[in-house]
C-alpha cells in the first residue's frame, strides 16, 4: 500500500512537471519588481522572492529540472557502470583487476567533494542551460563506481556459469556473448543500480545548489531554491518558503520507499 502511493506520488509530480509550462503562472524568470519578498497572495501563491520572481512558478520549473535530469544523469552512470564493471567480470583476469583496483581508488575518495573540486574548476559565468548539462553530466560521470563493483561481481559469476560455457564453446564471439548473454543477465542490477542511483544524484544536485555550483541563475533547481532559505531567522516568518524541501524531503523519500519495498519483496 505505501509502495502504491509512493509510485502515485512521484506519477503526479512528474505529470506536473511536464505540463509546468502550462500550470506556471509566470515564467521562471520574470520578476514583479512592484511586488518584491511579497506573502502567498491569489496572484503569487507562494509569494515572490527578493527580487520579484512568482515562487510557485520557480518551484514548478526547479521540480522539472532536478526531476527529470537526476534519471538522465542516473542512466549515464548506470551505462558506464555496465561498460567498465560489466566488461571487467566478464574478461576476469588481468582485466577486471586494473578495473577493480580504479574502482576501489575512485571509491576511496569523498564522492561529494570529489564532485564539488571538479564542478569548482569550471567556470561559474556559464549560461543556464550549460550549467544544467555541466552538473547532471559530472554527477553521472563521477557516479558509476560503487554500481561497478556489484555490476563486476554479478558479471564474473554468469561468465563462469554453464549456459555462457556451452555458448562459448558452440564458437559465439566474445562481444555478442557479453551483449546477448551476459548483460541481459545483468539487467536486474542495473535496474536496481539506476534507481537508486536517482535520489542519490538528486541530493547531490541539492547540495552543489546550495553551494552555489549547481543550476546557475536565474534558471531554477531544488537546490538553488534551497540556497534562499539560508537567510532566513524562523521557519515560522515564511513558511511557504519551505515548500521546496518538502518536495525534496517527499520525492526522496517515495523512491526510497519504492526501493525498500523492492529489496523485501526479493
Amino acid at each position: 500500500m505505501v509502495q502504491k502511493l509512493a509510485c502515485a506520488f512521484l506519477l503526479m509530480i512528474g505529470m506536473v512537471c511536464l505540463f509546468a509550462d502550462q500550470l506556471a503562472p509566470a515564467g521562471y524568470a520574470k520578476q514583479f519588481r512592484e511586488s518584491p519578498n511579497a506573502a502567498p497572495s491569489r496572484k503569487h501563491l507562494l509569494g515572490t522572492d527578493d527580487i520579484g520572481r512568482d515562487r510557485f512558478s520557480r518551484a514548478l520549473y526547479g521540480t522539472r529540472i532536478s526531476l527529470l535530469l537526476a534519471p538522465a544523469a542516473a542512466l549515464l552512470s548506470t551505462l558506464l557502470a555496465a561498460l567498465i564493471g560489466g566488461v571487467a567480470g566478464y574478461l576476469g583476469g588481468f582485466w577486471a583487476r586494473c578495473a577493480m583496483g580504479f574502482t576501489d581508488l575512485f571509491l576511496s575518495l569523498p564522492w561529494l567533494f570529489l564532485l564539488i573540486m571538479v564542478r569548482g574548476f569550471l567556470p561559474l559565468d556559464v549560461s543556464p542551460v550549460l550549467s544544467v548539462l555541466a552538473t547532471f553530466s559530472l554527477l553521472g560521470l563521477l557516479g558509476w563506481a560503487a554500481a561497478a563493483r556489484i555490476l563486476c561481481a554479478g558479471a564474473t559469476t554468469i561468465r563462469n556459469s554453464d549456459f555462457l560455457l556451452q555458448a562459448r564453446a558452440s564458437g559465439l564471439r566474445r562481444v555478442r556473448l557479453f551483449v546477448f548473454h551476459v548483460l541481459p543477465n545483468l539487467k536486474p542490477i542495473l535496474y536496481a543500480q539506476f534507481w537508486i542511483s536517482i535520489p542519490v544524484f538528486i541530493l547531490s544536485e541539492a547540495n552543489l545548489g546550495i553551494l552555489g555550483l549547481g543550476v546557475a541563475e536565474p534558471m531554477p533547481s531544488w537546490g538553488s531554491l534551497l540556497r534562499e532559505l539560508e537567510g532566513m531567522l524562523s521557519f515560522a516568518e515564511a513558511p511557504w518558503k519551505l515548500v521546496p524541501l518538502v518536495l525534496l524531503i517527499l520525492v526522496v523519500s517515495s523512491f526510497e520507499l519504492i526501493l525498500t519495498k523492492q529489496e523485501f519483496a526479493t
